[in-house]
């Protein structure tokens, strides 16, 4: 419990993570204004396309905060204070990116029922609400999803420690790289259907075609995709904690 208030001190202390959950916020909710905006008042619109700043764009600012809370400690030494403090190194890298998570729950759950709510007020006649399970996954899923993508962050910002270098591999690989997959010859679509983010997606959207980008082709249930993607986040974690302690020794 120290190491954790440690860490949330560590990160509130600094502008970058306020920056980046106010930048993720006015996303989510801006897209939603805009859209419930510009679609005509004959058109209903799909609850799914409420999220979309959130689960395209929120995702990608969330791993950015999470990087930074690594990647400068290491650029200005201050990790060396708490190793000195925890020698063993991975617990105080576990609460960090406990921490991490958890605003990045709470920063994706805010900016998500913050677009749900805009664009209820602003389209009273579509009936948009939390009607199914699949409506509470795609809404207040996003949370969870801004939570596993942050300890994917933290890992890759452990493995790399340079600011500069680990936002651009993130960006890079969720901006474009699963898309492109897609187009190795034979096995791309079957190497995509497995990919984190085409499965994460698998759970927010499920496999109904709605407005916005297209639903995931993963052969993976709702509640097996964020699992998978879970899983996938814990590894990645536990193999930058062994490299770091190899690193370090």
């Amino acid at each position: 419990m120290n190491l954790l208030a440690v860490e949330r001190i560590k990160l509130f202390s600094t502008r970058s993570p306020w920056w980046c959950a106010l930048i993720t916020v006015a996303l989510s909710v801006g897209f939603a204004a805009i859209l419930a905006g510009a679609t005509p008042s004959d058109e209903p619109i799909a609850l799914s396309a409420t999220q979309f700043g959130g689960s395209q764009f929120g995702i990608a600012v969330v791993m950015v905060l999470a990087a930074l809370a690594v990647t400068t400690e290491y650029r200005f030494n201050t990790i060396r204070t708490t190793f000195q403090a925890v020698p063993h190194r991975s617990p105080a890298l576990v609460a960090k990116a406990v921490v991490v998570a958890l605003a990045a729950l709470v920063i994706g759950e805010i900016g998500a029922f913050g677009a749900l709510g805009l664009a209820m007020l602003m389209r009273p006649n579509d009936h948009l609400g939390l009607h199914s399970a699949q409506d509470w996954m795609n809404v207040a899923g996003l949370g969870p999803v801004f939570a596993i993508s942050a300890v994917l962050a933290v890992a890759l910002g452990i493995l790399i420690r340079h600011s500069a270098g680990a936002i651009a591999l993130l960006l890079i690989y969720y901006l474009a790289v699963e898309e492109l997959v897609q187009l190795i010859p034979k096995v791309g679509h079957h190497i995509h259907e497995w990919l984190p983010f085409n499965v994460a997606n698998k759970f927010l959207r499920g496999s109904a075609v709605v407005d916005g980008p297209s639903p995931s082709d993963s052969p993976l249930s709702p509640g097996w995709a964020l699992a998978y993607f879970a899983g996938i986040a814990i590894v990645f974690l536990l193999v930058a904690l062994g490299v770091a302690k190899k690193r370090d020794a």
